[in-house]
């Protein structure tokens, strides 16, 4: 009896770790054995783009990872402030409908001083070769979190004060636990989100990628432009920023691009190379969505794609630092008629993408609530 009476205890003790077991497996982010883990996202990558993708090995992308970072990036408390008078978050300055630009020559953080450039489109991040910014000056853009939060023209606060904050906020830390299989805030893992949704904002859907998969026709006056952009004895300029061959519409290369004789900026890639080829370089951004990123150059000083083309067709400007590619430097540009002019603009305007600058997937939150 008593045999039988152990066996029962038994069998009843082996269930109850199978039952706790069974659920344990059911959460949403399991435990494989110890180790943590995840929900791997899927990447899918765009028909005709690069195979070739930068994803720290550090830091993959995950569905909880890029959810979590998708909050953090539109959070006006990520400063660690919490007074509405004084918040700001990553979308303060990156919105969506613009690109995730802001549509001034440059931004003013919390100080009310304005960063150093024009603020370049947050888009197709993922391909970009761990070179960000105009000079190309940070090699991660985990890294871009923290020096957001710590620079004086954009939130200048410190970690300490924002990781205290989303600490104390109840929807993070287990929104952390399930990213990071850690609930304790850090300022490492806060980048680390907001990275991962930032590589998640593709672009792809535009009228001339529709033209590619063979869904849309462009007009006589789009296929005018785009012989322009892709040949040298037009307007020249796939070297830099690519064409059907390279649809990013960006080489993520750096260039003195003839804007100016005489180079003052202390952040120029010369600033970062120390190579004398380098001075007023700084990186070709993707024309992708470029109608709706203006204004254009590192400084802003073009407010209209009409009058990028005018300094690209008649007032390029000759230092010893022009880049080679600048063919059409010593006649002062490409020098196009009106109409080439106009269709050149034409077929930039396929470049945008609707689709992208409305995604809910990449707007605000609507349960972010404070």
């Amino acid at each position: 009896m008593q045999s039988f009476i152990r066996k029962k205890i038994l069998y009843l003790l082996y269930l109850c770790v199978f039952i706790i077991f069974i659920n344990a497996c059911k959460k949403e982010t399991p435990l494989v054995g110890n180790t943590f883990a995840p929900t791997p996202y899927e990447i899918k990558i765009p028909l005709y783009f690069p195979t070739q993708i930068y994803i720290p090995s550090d830091n993959p992308m995950t569905v909880e990872g890029i959810k979590l970072g998708r909050y953090l990036f539109y959070d006006g408390r990520l400063g660690g402030r919490n007074d509405p008078d004084s918040m700001m978050s990553c979308s303060t300055c990156h919105i969506q409908s613009r690109s995730f630009k802001n549509g001034q020559t440059c931004a003013y953080g919390i100080t009310g001083i304005p960063t150093p450039h024009c603020m370049m489109p947050m888009i197709n991040l993922l391909w970009n070769p761990y070179t960000y910014l105009w000079n190309g000056k940070v090699n991660k853009l985990e890294d871009v979190t923290w020096m957001a939060i710590q620079a004086p023209h954009e939130l200048n606060s410190d970690t300490n004060r924002a990781k205290a904050l989303i600490q104390s906020i109840p929807l993070y830390p287990p929104m952390f636990k399930k990213a990071f299989g850690s609930e304790t805030v850090t300022a490492l893992n806060m980048g680390k989100a907001i990275a991962q949704f930032v590589r998640t904002l593709i672009s792809a859907n535009s009228k001339f990628d529709q033209y590619l998969r063979g869904e849309v026709q462009l007009t006589t006056q789009e296929l005018e432009g785009f012989v322009l952009f892709t040949t040298e004895s037009g307007a020249d300029c796939f070297h830099c920023h690519g064409g059907d061959q390279n649809p990013l519409f960006t080489t993520h290369l750096f260039y003195n691009n003839a804007k100016d004789s005489v180079f003052t900026d202390t952040r120029d890639r010369y600033a970062v190379t120390g190579n004398p080829a380098d001075i007023g370089a700084y990186k070709a951004p993707t024309l992708r969505n470029i109608e709706l990123t203006a204004p254009y150059m590192h400084d802003g000083r073009f407010a209209t794609l009409e009058e990028v083309i005018d300094f690209y067709s008649e007032k390029l400007v000759y230092s010893p630092y022009a880049h080679p590619l600048m063919h059409k430097l010593n006649n002062g540009g490409a020098q196009l008629t009106p109409s080439q002019k106009q269709a050149l603009i034409a077929f930039l305007k396929t470049l945008t993408d609707y689709s992208f600058v409305t995604n809910p997937a990449f707007s605000r939150p609507d349960d972010l609530v404070y």
